[in-house]
């Protein structure tokens, strides 16, 4: 599929090719902060951070002040790179197995290397982190990236042991090899955008700048925690807005976000600078927004809600593009619109055909970013989330015009235990009006039914993608905690059941088990590759890492799976590390 896509684009841009050289394409630049509210810029109301930067850049840019995105990251970032629901690239979790996304999806990188556009990623992936679907493999020529869904989590193998040092001096991977870093993440990622767009100022180039800031764990250099240390990130909102009440430790978690938020701030000012000093500003579209709503209980604009939650808190964001060369800029988008629709906005801005091949779920902005009427009054737009597979009704959304229905019940409610909501009247869903609406209700959860059922049999969720081992696009491989299915909740657990599931190229294989505590010698060692088990019995001392040599492989595509039984227990391994010989 994705081979036919490449063919179609081909032919489509071939005759464009001359006018393409005389018209330069826009450079574009996507700026995308994790767990970053919508209340979490001044521009948004908040009178605690300091973002000048940004909201600088805001009031020079149009702004969709009704954007919307998935409740958690890897959803986020799966639809924005496709134009699709992230159901429909296999995405269903941002762990347990569920943050792989299919290779044969079309990235907007790709899309864009088509039209000869240098592509780079910094900062945060979250699609998969083995080939086939890494970055690097899915049209970034330029990654430097963490693993998994953050820095200090289980899946970044090379930050979680430094614990509270995860954000600083780390090892990275840079165009999938490890490489060590120095300085502050987020400062790191910008420092590398900054040298790809100088490296690639005199040809079209697409820079995917994601901070994996300001994500748990709440670290940041001692500066800016300085700048806000001693403010009460609860004072100042009297406005009549709701305002839920904050514990001691929401106001230190605030603090702490403001700071990585300010930092971030400093960031894309050195980026925007850099524009300009290169002249290249005036055709680069610059996209600023966020992925999800806050984690942490903080402002939030009166919203409802917040990270996980389909309430507008958990997924209304801040949206901001500039584009002086051919937009007005300083103008309000009221407008209804979405991650998924960036994708073909950019194809459209930039001359190149989005995937013809598949279903494209968004829709270009390009119209409304010009100032042009459209009618979208019949267009509507569905959220979800729970872990592992959405669970029908529960923390489930439709919006169609000014109404949302909204999830929270059983799979088998009657209409009235849904709930309602005027979002235009009711920008804050306090006043539930499913009872005297049940004829608006109605089509909306027919809808609602109708698009659930359409994506959860998407043929990316039926036949999840495989971790390829024994490539050699990757060897050796590396099997995280991120990427492991099995129980529910896989993290840090010692006793607990998970597998991988892979595509093994047959050969001869040295497989080394590293566990998150040391275990003790005199148990045995278990390997399972579908049928095939394997089993050795493991003398010594008390280790972390256990190694087998020379292990024979079978080819198959199958579920990996590994346990050692000792005193008693059996202990998964936090990673396994696959190396081919032959």
């Amino acid at each position: 599929m994705k081979a036919l896509f490449t063919i179609l684009i081909t032919c489509w841009i071939i005759p464009s090719l001359a006018y393409a050289q005389q018209a330069q394409q826009p450079n574009i630049i996507i700026i995308l902060t994790d767990d970053q509210g919508y209340g979490d810029l001044g521009i948004t109301g908040n009178p605690h951070v300091k973002t000048p930067v940004i909201d600088a850049f805001a009031r020079e840019s149009a702004r969709l002040n009704n954007f919307y995105v998935s409740p958690v990251c890897a959803p986020t970032r799966s639809s924005l790179l496709t134009g699709r629901y992230s159901l429909r690239t296999g995405i269903r979790d941002t762990y347990n197995g569920g943050a792989t996304m299919a290779p044969d999806e079309v990235t907007m990188a790709e899309m864009l290397k088509q039209a000869n556009y240098s592509t780079g990623i910094f900062g945060k992936w979250h699609l998969g982190d083995n080939y086939p679907s890494r970055p690097n493999d899915q049209g970034f020529d330029e990654s430097v990236i963490h693993l998994s869904g953050g820095m200090g989590q289980v899946g970044d193998v090379t930050t979680w042991f430094k614990g509270d040092s995860s954000y600083f001096n780390p090892t990275l991977w840079h165009n999938g090899k490890q490489e060590a870093y120095k300085g502050y993440c987020s400062d790191i990622f910008a420092e590398q955008a900054v040298k790809f767009i100088e490296n690639n100022r005199r040809s079209p180039f697409f820079c995917y700048l994601a901070f994996n800031a300001p994500h748990t764990p709440l670290q940041v250099p001692d500066k800016y925690y300085q700048m806000y240390k001693d403010i009460d990130p609860s004072a100042g909102f009297n406005d009549g807005r709701p305002f839920m009440p904050m514990s001691e430790k929401d106001k230190e978690d605030a603090r702490r976000v403001y700071a990585m938020v300010t930092n971030i701030d400093d960031n894309v000012g050195k980026l925007l600078k850099k524009l300009d000093e290169l002249k290249i500003a005036d055709n680069t579209i610059v996209i600023f927004m966020t992925d999800n709503g806050p984690q942490q209980n903080r402002y939030v604009a009166g919203m409802k809600g917040r990270k996980g939650d389909v309430y507008r808190g958990g997924i209304r964001v801040p949206f901001y593009l500039r584009y002086p060369a051919k937009l007005k800029g300083n103008r309000d988008v009221a407008t209804t619109a979405a991650h998924i629709d960036i994708l073909p906005t950019i194809a459209e801005a930039c001359g190149v055909a989005a995937p013809a091949d598949r279903q494209i779920d968004g829709r270009s902005l390009w119209p409304l970013l010009k100032g042009e009427k459209v009618d979208w009054s019949e267009r509507t737009l569905f959220f979800y989330w729970t872990r592992r597979y959405p669970e029908l009704y529960n923390n489930m959304a439709l919006q169609k015009g000014p109404y949302k229905l909204v999830g929270k019940t059983n799979y088998d409610s009657p209409l009235e235990a849904f709930e309602l909501y005027n979002t235009e009247a009711d920008p804050y869903e306090q006043n539930n009006i499913i009872a005297g609406s049940k004829t608006i209700a109605a089509p909306l959860k027919v809808e609602l039914d109708r698009t659930y059922r359409e994506l959860i049999t998407s043929e990316n969720l039926m036949n999840p993608p495989r971790i390829a081992v024994g490539s050699a696009k990757e060897n050796p491989v590396i099997l995280n905690r991120n990427d492991a299915d099995g129980e529910r909740g896989i993290w840090a657990q010692e006793e607990i059941y998970g597998l991988w599931r892979v595509g093994i190229e047959e050969g001869r294989y040295n497989i080394r088990f590293k566990f998150t505590q040391p275990v003790a010698g005199g148990g045995t060692l278990y390997l399972e590759t579908g049928p095939i088990i394997q089993q050795m019995k493991v003398a010594g001392s008390t280790t972390d890492m256990i190694e087998m040599k020379n292990v024979s492989l079978s080819q198959l595509d199958c579920d990996l799976t590994s346990f050692y039984a000792v005193n008693g227990r059996s202990i998964f391994p936090f990673y396994v590390e696959l190396e081919k010989l032959e």
